[in-house]
């Protein structure tokens, strides 16, 4: 494997119906991802304990050709729309590789 692409996304959700709401879009989002995209290494989920308004996405793709591609999904075109109606704030921070293990 390359260097890859990676990024942490916190999304900060609008309310309780909101994020079972975005948890559901989620479900339904990641079976798209992993029939589709073998470029995507990881894309995982996360709830924070003691935050039930929080959730953080951790995302590794092959490659920033990956992450386009990724981004052109009909799957994820209809996240990144949806989206906006379960969530009050999104922060992205984008992740270059120095060293691990995959």
């Amino acid at each position: 494997m390359n260097a890859g692409f990676g990024l942490i996304v916190r999304f900060t959700l609008r309310d309780a119906a909101a994020a079972d709401g975005f948890d559901e879009l989620v479900a339904r989002t990641l079976e798209g991802i992993r029939q589709h995209e073998a470029g995507t290494v990881a894309y995982v989920s996360h709830r924070v304990p003691g935050e039930p308004g929080l959730r953080v996405f951790y995302e590794l793709y092959e490659s920033r050709a990956a992450f386009d591609a990724h981004e052109r999904q009909p799957h994820t075109r209809h996240f990144l729309e949806e989206r906006e109606k379960f969530v009050r704030q999104t922060d992205v921070t984008f992740l270059e590789h120095i060293d691990g293990k995959v």
